[in-house]
């Protein structure tokens, strides 16, 4: 029996969520289609009546996680300051950023992501563009282009934090390197370098939001 677009569709996107959550466990390049579709219930000749590449599905895997990324950063933001600091801060601890469809792909398959092909370095590109845009609107209000420089700053060190704990194989060092970065992050500088006490920052969230 034919299956209708419908269907047809919902089967896509399960492919799709056990792609993204495979790429980012083990790899892109360490994971078949054949893998893929086996997780899905799926044969692996039934792979090709909705992808025509592992390549696009690729593409589709990395752009679905940043679109759960940002969804999740707007929802946090929308919230209010004291959520969307739990949001930048959770980013540092394993089992809340692990929620989103196995963790940030920008984190988890960043070297892969770098030699792929242009269209899906296109979706990273738009999702952690963004990001930036979120995370800018909470800082320097009527200053845009300090509030994206200091967005840039932020979220490459957020990524480049986590990146680095994962790859060193010593757990103390880590945990201090989550640690360092949260408290230097989560708690902004302002303008001399200074860290700003929470309270202060959480009062100047206020103002950029009522803007």
């Amino acid at each position: 029996m034919r299956k209708s677009k419908a269907e047809a569709a919902q089967t896509r996107r399960r492919i799709v969520e056990v792609a993204a959550s495979a790429f980012k466990a083990n790899g892109i390049h360490a994971t078949g289609v054949a893998e893929i579709m086996a997780a899905a219930g799926l044969t692996h000749g039934a792979f090709y009546r909705h992808f025509a590449s592992k390549e696009q599905l690729v593409t589709e895997a990395c752009a679905a996680s940043m679109d759960i990324l940002v969804e999740a950063a707007e929802e946090a933001a929308r919230e209010g300051p004291e959520a969307f600091l739990q949001y930048l801060g959770d980013f540092f601890t394993t089992e809340a950023r692990e929620e989103l469809l196995g963790g940030c792909c920008l984190v988890a398959m960043g070297s892969e992501l770098a030699r792929s092909d242009a269209e899906t370095r296109r979706v990273a590109t738009r999702g952690f563009q963004g990001l930036i845009d979120i995370v800018a609107r909470y800082n320097h209000p009527g200053d845009a282009p300090s509030a994206r420089a200091d967005a840039i700053f932020t979220l490459s060190s957020m990524i480049g934090a986590v990146s680095i704990a994962k790859i060193v194989d010593d757990p103390k060092l880590a945990n201090q390197i989550l640690e360092v970065a949260k408290n230097r992050l989560v708690e902004w500088q302002d303008s001399t370098g200074k860290l700003v006490p929470k309270a202060q920052l959480i009062e100047g969230l206020e103002q950029a939001s009522a803007h």
